[in-house]
């Protein structure tokens, strides 16, 4: 249980200190990044993943009873790992992004596990 505790928590830890510097860069990135010049997509996205990092305090706050949003959280990091992956094969996504996606893919491996791991927790 401490293993999905501290896997939520250190995640939404390291995704709020990731994210909430970016609501002061939109003139920084949208400029290098045509497609994020939109400030409705440039601000809705910071918002929509801080508040997944919500949830994942939220679930970090007592794993076995939020399980079922594990399934959410293992979705929302693919969501962003997979792409990763396949425009960077593609040629069409920069390193730091790519480590970005890698981490997410990381981190749905560490849901996954909670997942199993606080299943087992309840059956005993």
């Amino acid at each position: 249980m401490k293993f999905a505790k501290y896997t939520f928590l250190l995640s939404a830890i390291y995704g709020l200190a990731v994210l909430l510097p970016n609501y002061f860069l939109e003139l920084k990135t949208g400029p290098d990044n045509p497609p994020l010049a939109h400030p409705e997509f440039f601000y809705g996205f910071i918002g929509l993943a801080c508040v997944f990092q919500v949830m994942f305090l939220v679930i970090s706050s007592d794993p076995a009873k939020y399980r079922p949003l594990t399934i959410v959280a293992v979705l929302e990091k693919l969501s962003f790992g997979i792409p990763a992956a396949i425009l960077c094969a593609a040629g069409r996504l920069d390193g730091p992004f790519f480590l970005g996606g890698m981490i997410d893919l990381f981190l749905a491996a560490f849901f996954a596990i909670s997942f199993v791991l606080t299943g087992r927790t309840q059956r005993s």
